[in-house]
């Protein structure tokens, strides 16, 4: 089975910018890029009603992704781009469409004032069930006027040449989420920022004074534990330069300051098979909301 590259297309700002980012990717990883369509079928009442003829269904189930297509070709000739129409659920078809990829794109709404996404209940549902790695893309900026700018270069946020920003937690380090950070760095030819937060000390949450020296060792020792994780996988990618960030604090603010001058923010969700069902966690659900670039979402056990 030849794998891809799949985005989420329902024809929104959000959904093309996720298609753009789609399929600069799918070239860097030498992949096709699929584009799924997911329609909800109409309830035969409205159907009939004069407001929603056959016109109207047929522009949103065919359109929308066939001139997606064409304009992804026109700005990709070399890209191999098919599209998919499925009926359904959408956060079950692309939960279902994500299996059989190495990536699942989608589009996410920004904030009105603030930096930051509005993560749905599809792109929660998809992040929350999905086992292969699902990467959250927000629009790019518009121009004063009102008019897109140059898509090509400004049709997702965040900045195509910054670093890779990984969230790491040293104790309970995953290969997976570092595999695919460290390739996402390789593949750009950037740096990999390594982002871990290590916890204050009892009397920082109580406004007692704080401990200087006790501070300076618990970061030293944290440090060293960073350095210890990466060792090994800096021998296996000597290509990536690796900017090691060992900070106390809360780690989701820590990542989500860092993705102002990143091209890519890489955090992990820990794999739940259990009655309690999915759960995103509380760091990588901060960060889906806030972070200003895309953000990719690695499943692991």
């Amino acid at each position: 089975m030849v794998h891809s590259v799949v985005v989420g297309l329902d024809g929104s700002a959000e959904s093309r910018a996720a298609a753009e980012w789609a399929a600069r990717e799918a070239k860097r990883r030498v992949l096709p890029l699929k584009l799924v369509h997911v329609w909800e079928a109409v309830p035969e009442p409205i159907a009939l009603a004069s407001l929603l003829g056959a016109e109207t269904q047929s522009i949103g189930w065919g359109e929308i992704p066939r001139e997606a297509a064409e304009e992804l070709r026109l700005r990709h000739p070399r890209l191999d781009v098919t599209v998919d129409q499925v009926p359904g659920r959408p956060a079950e078809v692309l939960t279902a469409a994500a299996k059989d990829a190495e990536l699942l794109v989608l589009g996410s709404r920004g904030m009105s004032g603030i930096g930051g996404y509005l993560v749905g209940s599809v792109g929660q549902a998809v992040v929350a069930h999905a086992e292969q790695p699902v990467v959250l893309v927000r629009a790019g900026e518009q121009a004063a006027d009102g008019h897109a700018m140059d898509p090509s270069a400004t049709l997702f946020a965040g900045d195509p040449s910054g670093p890779v920003v990984l969230g790491l937690d040293t104790d309970h380090p995953d290969h997976t989420l570092l595999a695919f950070a460290f390739e996402a760095a390789a593949r750009r030819v950037t740096p990999l920022r390594v982002v871990h937060a290590w916890t204050l000390p009892p009397y920082f949450a109580y406004g007692l004074p704080a401990d200087p020296e006790l501070n300076a060792v618990l970061g030293k020792q944290d440090a060293v534990a960073l350095a210890e994780v990466l060792h090994r996988w800096k021998e296996k990618y000597p290509a990536v330069k690796v900017v090691e960030e060992s900070r106390a604090g809360n780690p989701a603010i820590q990542l989500i300051d860092a993705s102002r001058q990143a091209s890519l923010v890489v955090v992990g969700r820990r794999i739940r098979r259990s009655l309690l069902g999915a759960h995103i966690g509380p760091i990588t659900h901060a960060v889906l909301h806030h972070a200003t670039a895309p953000v990719a979402v690695v499943a692991h056990d």
